[in-house]
């Protein structure tokens, strides 16, 4: 595989930061011993995380009862991690003026590296006492790894420094190109496992790469690939293929490998350097620089432990060493490891890390960007009646926003520009993860942006929804808020749409997972739902899913937008009595069940004129469910007022039903409220067919109201 020997760039790139440059200032003021010896202490420390009690830095002989009872944790993948951290650190804290390095750890087991990595750039505090070195943090990363409770033993934003949560089966790459579009001042550097190339949102990015060529000026991403030959459990895909197969496999995914052992500081620095020469932006359509870190999982470890072999084995990927507290040959094993990294060179004898450490070190990290929120429509301003189409473009209008959709903006009927082109904020992929990637990317770094999706193809994303709430949760919890809001413009619904391309499970699935940062938007028609989209893009801290009809299914008088707007819900007077105790409640969510269900209570008013009926509409499905769980759920003066206390309320959602029972169930109402929603017909048929077999339709919302039993009492 190609090996460069540091030339200059084959083509000059001006708006990027001159990275080569940084790295030969960083190769004249950090002599190697120094990237050496921060390699060390990393791969002391992560050792030491997983085995030991006390001592953490060897200053007397180790003794079993400095051993933990039970090591737990992951090694294998650390090694090569800390590799690359020790490279990284000199280039960091010579970065070029308004240049920006970011670091992703696709591998989510490389926790004790990061917990390391923080402790000596005097990140961490775990003593209470505020960040810094001390014998007591020191013994305190050690002894309470994985720090349940607190910071864990993961690679998560609990951890100063990091910016993405591993271990979320492929999308770092794709994270990665999302956080250099538009940022031609930042380099992201995600390191990926062997392992995590099986997965299929990697291989999509790889090649999703060529559909951000001349789509705006980014910034560069450099992969490097953590080829150390395994999987979890057992060889990865790419172990079984040679030099020469690996290059060819990532030429012809339009990249320039280079490969490297992990042997030779020296060598390695060298090619690091070669590497930044060739950079591109995201946008160049060229070959890209990558790079391959053949190390072997779990090098600088124990080989073998009697008969045992250790170095190779899948067992290496956790704690190689089972039971060296009470086992005397793997005692000696793992006295023989850590003192292999001569740990009292390492670390003085107040926990601070030597000079020489310190010289490679990359500096505090600075806290996470967040976005400055927009400011929507005040509600004393009159509402113009606008087009989701022209709400998109006036956000893109104002700049730092992007539209990302699998191959459907078209599809879905939105309309970018006067000529139907594509502009250059707005990219397209046949892959729901990559575009979901992209989207967190962008978000992650202080800008907004938009996914439109078919509802039928977003439960692709499930997983990395609820991965990405994690990672939102564990930010906020280590006081980095502020962010732009995940935002989902979901639409083709099924109630049009073919057998197939009927699945609205994913909003399902978000509302179940409880989390009160997730709305689920269901406007009643197009103006409405133009009107939620603008206060989407403009908050933040939120997940939000806006349900539309491309096909549009009339209006409604716009009295209540705002009220719908603020509150989650309204009634509607025009289709009410005047009523302080109505004999029927009925409610919709979302623009074709309000079509149906409005049409129903017209045709109530002629064949069942004794009914009094107050008719409501639920804009924000989460406001159903209870405080404090919801911050925004509805309070209950609210929710009595929309729906009294003990009338029958006929609800009819787009969604599942079960979705919106369990919310209503949290709130203890739910034996009152009869929900109709989406249920899988079992066979093709039309549009009609399909309401009918849900009870969606017209007529049959009005029958199944005009059946349930009157108020008790009433």
């Amino acid at each position: 595989m190609t090996r460069p020997n540091g030339g200059p760039p084959p083509t000059p790139y001006p708006r990027l930061p001159d990275w080569s440059r940084a790295s030969r200032l960083a190769a004249r003021a950090v002599p190697d011993e120094a990237v050496d010896a921060l390699w060390r202490a990393l791969n002391h420390l992560c050792a030491a995380q997983l085995y030991l009690d006390d001592n953490p830095r060897l200053a007397r002989r180790l003794a079993p009862t400095d051993v933990k009872e039970s090591p737990r944790g992951h090694w294998g993948v650390c090694p090569p991690v800390n590799w690359m951290l020790a490279h990284l650190g000199p280039l960091t804290a010579r970065r070029p003026v308004g240049g920006e390095l970011l670091v992703l750890h696709g591998a989510g087991h490389a926790g004790p590296s990061v917990l390391a990595h923080a402790y000596l750039n005097n990140a961490l505090c775990l003593t209470g006492r505020g960040p810094g070195w001390s014998m007591a943090e020191l013994r305190a990363l050690v002894s309470r790894f994985p720090h349940p409770g607190t910071l864990g033993g993961e690679v998560t934003p609990l951890v100063p420094g990091v910016r993405y949560t591993g271990g979320q089966l492929g999308p770092a790459l794709a994270v990665a190109q999302g956080m250099a579009l538009d940022a031609p001042h930042r380099l992201v550097v995600p390191l990926i496992g062997d392992g995590e190339l099986e997965t299929g949102a990697t291989a999509a990015a790889w090649l999703a790469r060529r559909a951000l060529v001349g789509s705006g000026h980014h910034g560069a991403v450099l992969p490097v690939v953590l080829a150390n030959g395994l999987r979890m459990g057992g060889p990865s895909l790419l172990a079984g293929m040679d030099g020469s197969e690996v290059h060819d496999h990532f030429t012809g995914l339009g990249y320039e490998p280079f490969a490297h052992d992990g042997t030779d500081v020296t060598g390695f620095r060298r090619l690091l350097d070669g590497v930044l020469a060739r950079l591109r932006p995201l946008d160049d359509h060229g070959r890209q620089p990558m790079i391959v870190l053949t190390m072997p999982k779990g090098h600088t470890g124990p080989e073998r432990v009697g008969e045992r072999q250790l170095l190779g084995p899948p067992a290496v990927h956790k704690t190689p060493l089972r039971d060296p507290r009470r086992d005397e040959a793997e005692f000696a094993a793992l006295e023989t490891w850590l003192t292999s990294y001569r740990p009292t060179e390492l670390f003085t004898t107040e926990g601070r890390p030597a000079d020489l450490v310190r010289r490679a070190l990359p500096g505090t990290p600075s806290p996470p960007p967040t976005g400055e929120p927009r400011t929507p429509p005040p509600a004393s301003e009159p509402l113009t009646p606008v087009t989701i189409s022209t709400t998109i473009r006036e956000r893109a209008d104002a700049g730092g926003f992007r539209l990302f959709s699998p191959d459907e903006i078209a599809s879905n009927r939105l309309e970018l520009t006067a000529d139907g082109t594509l502009p250059t904020w707005a990219t397209e992929i046949l892959n729901e993860e990559v575009c979901h990637a992209w989207l967190q990317g962008f978000t992650e770094t202080g800008r907004d942006a938009l996914l439109a999706t078919y509802e039928a193809f977003a439960p692709v994303n499930t997983s990395l929804l609820v991965q990405h709430l994690k990672h939102r949760g564990l930010r906020y919890a280590a006081g980095h808020g502020g962010l732009p809001n995940v935002n989902y413009l979901i639409t083709s619904l099924g109630w049009r749409n073919t057998h197939t391309h009927q699945n609205p499970g994913l909003v399902s699935s978000m509302l179940e997972t409880e989390n009160g940062s997730v709305h689920v938007y269901t406007p009643a028609d197009a103006t409405r739902a133009a009107a939620v989209l603008t206060v989407m893009l403009a908050g933040r801290d939120r997940v939000n899913f806006l349900l539309t009809d491309k096909h549009g299914t009339g209006s409604f008088p716009p009295d209540t937008l705002r009220e719908e707007l603020t509150d989650g819900a309204a009634v509607w007077p025009h289709l009410s009595h005047r009523s302080r105790r109505p004999d029927l409640v009925l409610a919709s969510a979302g623009d074709v069940p309000a079509r149906e269900l409005s049409t129903a209570a017209t045709l109530l008013r002629t064949t069942r004129p004794d009914l009094k009926i107050r008719y409501a509409h639920v804009n924000d499905l989460a406001v159903l469910g209870p405080a404090p769980q919801w911050p925004c759920a509805l309070t209950e003066r609210r929710f009595t007022r929309l729906f009294t206390t003990d009338t029958p309320v006929l609800m009819a959602v787009p969604t599942h039903a079960g979705a919106v029972r369990a919310l209503l169930a949290a709130r203890g109402v739910a034996d009152r409220f009869h929900v109709v929603g989406y249920r899988d017909p079992g066979r093709p048929t039309t549009a009609e067919g399909l309401l009918e077999a849900c009870g969606m339709s017209a007529a049959a919302l009005a029958a199944r109201a005009a059946e349930l039993p009157a108020r008790p009492g009433g």
